[in-house]
């Protein structure tokens, strides 16, 4: 096959992969409002494991459907880490953190999130991406971050330590989630990693009932189910798929447009102000998206 077919056949991969990565974003973006919906009516704690316990039910009645085998031993401690990565540590550190902060302060500061698994991504699976390419990511990075400092008056408070503690597992979480995809559906990968994480969600889930208030509303079970359904399992399925396709690093880098879009529900449906600078680090951020996308990876 020439140099030429391969990359006609290469094309619609690519475009499929980013297409799925997009979708994965997009439904990321609605996580932290969701969870705000979740926290009227549920503790976090409650929040963060029951979501991962419903999700496991989903995913482990695919498995079933689907009559799928349990993976290889040797997926197993990568499975292990997309749980406490994607289903255990972002979750929990995220919801306690949106006890006390902003939804829309919140979302950009996890828009270091793409950096930080490009840099996980050369450390643990040998990716060497471009200088552009690392440029623009940097620059995307510097725009959130210095958007953060800025809104919470230069000093990092508790919600940016849980947020940044957050960036590191769930980054280790696609990264692992993201090499696995590549040798089993995006799917499966989740899935496994759910049910894999039940012995830990449902001890925790059902203390956290017993001990934390609840106060059920349509808002709460809204917010809650979305997490469980859409964030926690749904959203991880298209977005590993999407990383296998076109790469972890490059994967990435489409989160930098996250926080965007959760501002935008943040101020439509939770009625959040949004800061005068809100408009120019979109727009510099977007075009960090769109160089990254155009450099290789």
């Amino acid at each position: 096959m020439t140099a030429q077919n391969s990359a006609t056949v290469a094309s619609p991969i690519a475009v499929s992969g980013t297409l799925l990565a997009a979708l994965g974003v997009a439904t990321f973006s609605f996580t932290f409002p969701a969870t705000h919906w979740s926290l009227t009516g549920f503790g976090p704690w409650t929040t963060a494991t029951v979501r991962g316990v419903l999700a496991a039910l989903v995913a482990g009645g695919c498995l079933a459907a689907a009559r799928t085998p349990v993976p290889d031993r040797r997926y197993w401690p990568g499975l292990a880490v997309v749980a406490l990565g994607v289903v255990l540590g972002f979750p929990l550190l995220t919801t306690l953190a949106l006890e006390t902060t902003d939804t829309s302060h919140a979302a950009v500061v996890v828009g270091a999130l793409p950096l930080t698994t490009a840099v996980l991504a050369v450390v643990r699976g040998g990716a060497r991406p471009s200088r552009a390419f690392w440029a623009a990511a940097f620059a995307g990075a510097g725009v959130v971050i210095a958007f953060t400092l800025v809104q919470s008056g230069g000093t990092p408070t508790t919600g940016d330590l849980l947020l940044f503690g957050a960036l590191v597992v769930c980054a280790a979480g696609y990264v692992e989630g993201g090499r696995l995809a590549a040798a089993m559906p995006g799917w499966q990968v989740i899935a496994w990693a759910l049910v894999g994480a039940l012995p830990l969600t449902v001890p925790a889930a059902a203390a956290a009932l017993a001990l934390e208030p609840a106060r059920v509303s349509g808002t709460a079970l809204a917010g809650l189910g979305y997490l469980a359904v859409v964030s926690q399992f749904l959203g991880l399925m298209v977005w590993y798929r999407g990383m296998a396709a076109i790469g972890v690093a490059r994967a990435s880098q489409l989160q930098l447009a996250q926080p965007l879009l959760t501002l935008v529900w943040s101020a439509a449906l939770l009625g959040e102000q949004l800061g005068a600078w809100t408009p120019l680090a979109a727009v510099a951020v977007l075009v960090c998206v769109a160089v990254t996308q155009r450099t290789a990876a």
